[in-house]
């Protein structure tokens, strides 16, 4: 039996679950998700929790009760709290701003880039004197917000030397000596 897969899914105030044949869709006070389901998952939403099955023990069968008990649980818990990821600018000159789903980027290249934002995420730049901007993404939808983050980190990936470029908050830097070394 799958570890992650036979955990049952605890159902959190105000978070309704329907099942439509193999399409799940979520309900909360942040927003609605759906979830298309591999055909021998079945789903059982019974008094307050969610528990996913698998018909046999064949290798496909067993990964995706894994992978969809995690979405589902993914789902229950954005649309109840929502997720967020933080973006580092470090680098001099690099600026964040925005206006609405724009966000505006100065990453020392000679033009701004300017990304336009799925209005799911919600987007907030902070800037204080002598501190490094900070870009704030939350959502209701874990994988969206990790994809827009992802994107925005791609235009200046950190290098290993100084540092510079777009990190998440909290992230670890493998760091490399320099020529003088």
């Amino acid at each position: 039996m799958s570890r992650i897969g036979k955990n049952p899914i605890a159902l959190p105030q105000g978070v309704e679950v329907k099942v439509d044949g193999n399409v799940v869709t979520v309900k909360g006070k942040l927003g609605e998700l759906t979830q298309e389901i591999q055909s021998g998952i079945t789903v059982k939403v019974e008094d307050g929790t969610i528990t996913l099955e698998r018909p046999s023990e064949s290798k496909d069968h067993r990964a995706a009760h894994g992978l969809y008990r995690a979405l589902i649980n993914n789902m229950v818990e954005g649309v109840s709290k929502g997720f967020s990821k933080e973006l580092e600018l470090v680098g001099v000159g690099y600026r964040a701003s925005n206006q609405g789903q724009k966000l505006e980027l100065a990453l020392g290249f000679s033009h701004n880039i300017v990304l336009d934002l799925a209005p799911e995420v919600k987007v907030e730049t902070v800037s204080e004197k002598g501190k490094n901007p900070i870009v704030k993404l939350t959502s209701h939808d874990k994988q969206l917000v990790g994809q827009v983050a992802a994107k925005i980190r791609s235009f200046r990936r950190p290098e290993p030397y100084k540092g510079k470029g777009i990190k998440f908050v909290g992230e670890v830097l493998r760091r490399k000596a320099g020529k003088s070394a």
